[in-house]
């Protein structure tokens, strides 16, 4: 079953909780703090494999979670960095977020990893907060959360060589006589549903080849199969253009498949290509293939199923593939920005005031609220970041409530 697109939801683990305990050895005077930090949440972690060719493992494994961390133990010791999740996925899988509008990373090498959900740190123990002036603390952190979003992972077939054009003009049977690959072929409209891929060897050399599901005119409205599979031809370095002589007008065929590419990505129409005019063994096809060379500079003449011409085909496309460069990737932005977005976001209603914001949810699933010392500590970060500050600027009054996500607070002067 071939998938190219799935929507699947990732979760990295949360970090493991910092622990609070004091050293009572008898004869160990002031033992102080010896709580441990709490270990790593594991992240989800995709992974390039070269022998997948669908995301079908993802269509049924929708929820993908990675382990949490160890709590932190007493004796400072440090709890446990959970294990990542490795998925693996086809070459050519690209990820995003769920409405497509930021760019994960994508997978174009055997073995390479793209991080898609973080895991969260672990939190710190009573020990990382002894100080001078507090050299017993008798709180510790909770671990953050891990990244968790839904996330669209899309397949775009990776190849060198892409084969192009109407459905049943030979382009299965021109594959399957010039590589390892074993499509369907049948004498009738698309009999290939999916992406085939294959190796044609030539001399000390291989390129990869594949099968596009055939095009029709309007396919980028989503006639036929549509815009489905058109996606797959943006990889390909080079185009094979099999155009079938036994149509009435194989020049306007070709013609019709190539506004298809216009209307889809106008910047398909600059990829080297080669023209196939295929089915030369059938009677009255001499004339149509003169007329053809008349209007198209280079077009070679082959029959897929007699095997006539295939070397000076695969030579051709040899010749073109070693002076065409690699499709360029997407860039991907890896340098860490700064963060604009405020600390926090204050706003009013009739019932009191909320307080919500990324920086501030952060800290506040930090906080073990069954803890005194926690919630004063946490009482002090509000205070450095601002918010006693914007509370009288907004207008509050001694008494007032203030709600911090799924906590309320009476404000006091």
């Amino acid at each position: 079953m071939f998938i190219d697109e799935v929507i699947v939801e990732v979760t990295g683990g949360k970090g493991g909780n910092g622990m609070s305990s004091f050293r009572r050895e008898k004869y160990v005077e002031y033992g102080g703090p010896w709580g441990g930090n709490g270990g790593h949440g594991g992240s989800v972690i995709f992974v390039g494999d070269e022998g997948m060719h669908t995301l079908s493992q993802l269509h049924y494994n929708r929820h993908i979670k990675a382990p949490n961390g160890v709590n932190g133990k007493s004796k400072g010791m440090h709890g446990a960095n959970a294990e990542n999740r490795y998925v693996r996925v086809p070459l050519g899988t690209i990820i995003y977020n769920e409405d497509k509008s930021h760019l994960i990373g994508e997978v174009t090498h055997h073995n390479q990893e793209v991080i898609v959900a973080r895991g969260g740190k672990g939190g710190r123990g009573n020990i990382a907060f002894a100080t001078h002036r507090n050299p017993a603390p008798k709180f510790a952190e909770n671990g953050d959360k891990g990244e968790q979003f839904k996330a669209c992972v899309e397949l775009k077939v990776l190849a060198d060589v892409g084969l192009i054009g109407y459905p049943s003009v030979g382009k299965s049977t021109l594959i399957s006589v010039v590589s390892n690959a074993k499509p369907k072929v049948a004498a009738y409209p698309f009999t290939t549903l999916t992406p085939n891929l294959g190796m044609a060897i030539l001399d000390d050399d291989s390129f990869v080849l594949a099968d596009l599901p055939g095009l029709v005119e309007d396919a980028h409205q989503g006639h036929g199969l549509g815009i489905r599979f058109l996606k797959h031809i943006e990889r390909c370095r080079v185009f094979v253009h099999v155009v079938d002589l036994t149509h009435p007008d194989p020049y306007d065929d070709y013609l019709k498949i190539r506004h298809e590419l216009e209307m889809y990505d106008e910047k398909l129409l600059k990829r080297p290509e080669v023209v196939v005019a295929n089915k030369i063994d059938m009677p009255e096809t001499a004339e149509k293939l003169a007329a053809l060379e008349e209007k198209i500079p280079q077009v070679i003449g082959i029959s897929a199923l007699n095997q006539t011409n295939l070397k000076t085909l695969l030579y051709a496309i040899k010749d073109i593939l070693d002076e065409t460069p690699a499709i360029a990737e997407k860039a991907i932005d890896s340098v860490y920005t700064f963060d604009e977005k405020p600390p926090f976001i204050l706003t009013k209603d009739e019932d009191g005031y909320m307080l919500t914001g990324d920086k501030l949810r952060v800290l506040f699933d930090r906080i073990n609220f069954l803890n005194e010392d926690a919630v004063k500590r946490f009482a002090r970060q509000l205070r450095s970041l601002g918010v006693d500050r914007a509370l009288r600027d907004a207008g509050a009054k001694n008494g007032d409530r203030v709600k911090i996500f799924e906590y309320e607070f009476e404000f006091i002067e």
